[in-house]
């Protein structure tokens, strides 16, 4: 209990701060992303030995992909009504490999990490991520001082 109790007190800490410095506030989000799945995990040292390298690719790979898109996609995306429609047809295809390519990523991922930890472990990590980004989008509007859409 303690561990949760400290585990969120240093969620709270930094999540509070989570749109100051971007930078530095990245790699803390990060940090406590790490020690959140670890604890839901309750990963043995072999284990995390073995998927924390995985996931740390994984994580890499995603962020790179999503990169590429934002640059070769939304950008374009924004000014839909100025393309042709040729141009849009080429731009919706560009989207359409994208949204395979990160699918493609997903599936590799979970079969190589479900090599490595069980297949009940590698649900909780699914369910682990969205209750990480669950908490720190509820941090982000508290902080903000509202609810919904403004």
């Amino acid at each position: 209990m303690n561990k949760k109790l400290l585990l969120l007190i240093a969620f709270l800490a930094v999540s509070s701060n989570f749109y100051g410095q971007r930078k530095t506030d990245r790699e803390k989000i990060k940090s406590l992303k790490v020690a959140f799945i670890t604890e839901k995990l309750d990963l043995s040292s072999t284990e995390a030995q073995a998927f924390w390298p995985i996931y740390n690719e994984y994580q890499e790979n995603r962020e790179a992909l999503r990169r590429k898109e934002r640059t070769q996609i939304r950008a374009k995306i924004k000014s839909a009504d100025e393309l042709s429609e040729k141009e849009a047809a080429d731009l919706l295809e560009k989207y359409i490999s994208f949204e395979d390519e990160e699918e493609a990523l997903d599936k590799a991922f979970l079969k190589k990490v479900s090599g490595v930890i069980s297949s009940k472990k590698t649900l909780l990590l699914l369910r682990s991520e969205e209750e990480f980004k669950r908490q720190l989008i509820k941090q982000y509007r508290q902080k903000r001082g509202g609810g919904g859409f403004r």
